[in-house]
């Protein structure tokens, strides 16, 4: 029997099934094992036979270092997740699965790496006022080494750059080579405070804007609740969080008042890549916009057709950081040799690292490289170095 310091390759067994969204009878067809042998094996009836692991590794493409290895550190009762209330619960266990060992890989190669970890704000107080997340928003801000009241051009590069992993979430899907949906599911985030590793995962989608406000609200979590985890609505204190870090209250104050048309929150967004929803939103915490005038925006959206299509494009940010820890310590070419030595599939690190679809050899990646369109915003600054020096 494994002792207390082995991994169960029972256990493991599971972990690579929820992995890949793999029901007992899809593994079945797949390797010709039984159930019932899949089924005492995981629950620690039996002990696994090694000629039956290695066949089960083979037909998923899983080194066999992966029944072996340690698991992840993260308690999986203290994820949070951004996702719709009516979000599938297979999905959800899949998603923690994924998440546990991209949180695996992510401490073993920044700690490989030796790359620091993030110097977060954390709220210890048992209740949270508005004003205090305002002001921890802004804190954050001075920790992330961003300017306090500008629009900040790439904010995955801002977190990577303090230490907080990014990694992007594509499940595959389990009877084919096609990509799932998401599920109704947005981002996940584990923080266990000074000193740990931070890794924040998210599902890239169609707008730059809609990523950027998960990488925010993750973000919030990880200061507003790694000490408070039993706070009453985690949720709207991480929302809250989320736009005052991404538009200060300040310039929120300023920008988007009650007089302010559809057209005009379509040109702040531009500025600040945040949704025309989400700078209503913000227009009605800082105290600008009223329940009626509120109402009434959104009855407008909706005419408009701009509740599920909003106007202008905000680029969206490709994560960069856990790539060049990768190229860095397995080479070039790093999916196969970090393969086995990080006890991963390939397919599942290139999820957690996809490369950078333009990567100059010998670049520095620690400065923004924005992919696809880029916003306004980030073209003024480029075309202002005091500017983007000042906002980083």
């Amino acid at each position: 029997m494994p002792t207390a310091l082995e991994a169960s390759p029972g256990e493991r067994l599971r972990t690579l099934r929820d992995l890949l969204g793999l029901t007992g009878a899809d593994l079945h067809r797949l390797t010709g094992i039984s159930q019932s042998w899949i089924s005492q094996v995981e629950t620690g009836a039996r002990e696994p036979a090694v000629d039956r692991l290695r066949v089960i590794a083979e037909a998923t493409d899983t080194p066999m270092s992966f029944f072996h290895a340690q698991p992840s550190s993260v308690p999986l009762d203290s994820l949070r997740f951004r996702k719709m209330a009516t979000a599938s619960r297979t999905v959800t266990r899949r998603i923690s699965a994924f998440y546990g060992e991209s949180f695996r890989v992510t401490e073993e190669i920044t700690s490989q790496a030796s790359y620091p970890a993030p110097p977060l704000p954390v709220a210890t107080m048992a209740e949270l006022s508005a004003d205090d997340i305002e002001d921890l928003a802004a804190q954050t801000r001075v920790a992330l080494r961003l300017a306090p009241d500008k629009p900040i051009p790439h904010l995955t590069r801002a977190l990577e750059r303090a230490g907080v992993a990014v990694a992007p979430i594509v499940l595959p899907d389990p009877t084919g080579d096609s990509i799932s949906p998401t599920n109704k599911h947005f981002g996940v985030s584990y923080w266990a405070g000074i000193g740990e590793t931070a890794l924040i995962a998210y599902f890239p989608g169609a707008q730059g804007d809609r990523d950027r406000f998960t990488l925010a609200h993750e973000l919030g979590h990880l200061v507003l609740h790694t000490f408070r985890p039993r706070a009453e609505d985690p949720e709207a204190e991480a929302n809250r969080f989320a736009g005052a870090f991404l538009v200060p209250y300040e310039r929120a104050r300023e920008e988007i008042t009650d007089h302010l048309t559809l057209e005009g929150f379509a040109r702040r967004k531009q500025v600040w890549g945040v949704s025309i929803q989400a700078l209503i939103l913000r227009g009605a915490s800082v105290g600008n916009i009223g329940d009626s005038r509120k109402r009434s925006l959104y009855v407008q959206l909706t005419q408009r057709g701009w509740r599920k299509e909003e106007p202008v494009s905000v680029g969206q940010e490709a994560p960069l950081l856990l790539w060049s820890l990768l190229e860095r310590l397995y080479g070039e070419k790093p999916y196969l040799p970090a393969s086995d030595r990080l006890a991963i599939q390939a397919t599942v690190l290139r999820s957690i690292a996809p490369k950078p679809l333009t990567h100059a050899h010998g670049s520095d990646p620690t400065k923004p490289r924005p992919q696809g369109k880029v916003l306004a915003f980030q073209q003024r600054a480029a075309a202002r170095p005091e500017g983007l020096r000042s906002a980083q």
